[in-house]
């Protein structure tokens, strides 16, 4: 696979110097529990980037409930974990790659090829018996320069105007009955954009909540046609991210992401909302 490495991959590689392991575990509405689950133990080496302090900007009227944090931002705060231009990233999670996605998203969208999910995370390592600790390396900071890929990302005027256009396919990577408005656990209004095909995010993952294999990934996204563009959000910015992942596994290129998401749509009452199936 071109975007996940295995456990076994990693633990070979555990203390090459041009390697940087960041815990991204992060529990939703718990702001806090992550970063306590990394004191407490993490893959030796180590650091930890939390998703609303680190990789979201404050939330504000509009922008949904994890906004894109600000570039130069990120990239400072990635030189200061030691992450430079010429590092290998590799980032888990205990929440089957959704957080570690959104890093991995991140950083390609700063320009950083070289950065790769682990599979299974943070449980699955600790389960085969892999080495874990409580300590934090001393920080090296290193120096990264963002170019920003803007081709990677729209925005919501740019999603409201392509309404109808036959030439982009919108996928709501929610469950099922958030996507069909018949539950809304977090946000303010129920239902999706119109036009959008759902995808669960965690359809991408087999039994074992590992990534499925390419071929496999091709098969569960053959309904989506490889000649549009594809625009993919999820509520907030984040489980949209493991779909961009799994659709670049599957072979699709031109794949962007809504960051804001339904959580940004639906603060712009004019928006239109659907429901139901479709």
């Amino acid at each position: 696979m071109k975007h996940v490495v295995s456990l076994k991959w990693l633990l070979a590689r555990l203390y090459e110097p041009d390697l940087v392991i960041v815990d991204c575990r992060f529990a939703m509405g718990q702001p806090d529990a992550g970063r306590a689950a990394y004191e407490e133990a993490h893959i030796p080496g180590a650091v930890y980037l939390d998703l609303e302090r680190d990789l979201s900007d404050p939330v504000g009227e509009h922008g949904g409930r994890h906004p894109l944090p600000d570039a130069a931002e990120l990239a400072g705060r990635l030189s200061r974990v030691g992450i430079g231009n010429d590092t290998r990233v590799v980032a888990y999670d205990d929440q089957g790659g959704a957080m570690a996605s959104r890093l991995w998203w991140l950083l390609r969208y700063l320009g950083h090829e070289n950065v790769f999910v682990l599979d299974e995370g943070f449980a699955a390592w600790k389960r085969e018996g892999f080495p874990v600790n409580a300590e934090q390396k001393v920080l090296i900071p290193a120096t990264f320069l963002a170019t920003v890929q803007h081709n990677m990302l729209v925005e919501m005027d740019e999603v409201r105007e392509s309404l109808g256009d036959d030439g982009i396919v919108l996928v709501d990577s929610r469950e099922a009955p958030r996507f069909r408005g018949e539950a809304e656990p977090l946000d303010k209004k129920a239902g999706h954009i119109p036009g959008a095909r759902n995808k669960f995010w965690k359809g991408a993952l087999d039994e074992q909540g590992r990534f499925k294999s390419a071929e496999a990934l091709a098969e569960h996204f053959a309904d989506l046609p490889r000649d549009r563009e594809l625009v993919v959000y999820c509520g907030s910015g984040v489980t949209a991210t493991p779909n961009v992942l799994a659709l670049s596994e599957a072979g699709f290129e031109n794949v962007k992401l809504y960051a804001g998401s339904w959580s940004d749509w639906i603060s712009y009452d004019e928006n239109p909302i659907a429901k139901g199936e479709e």
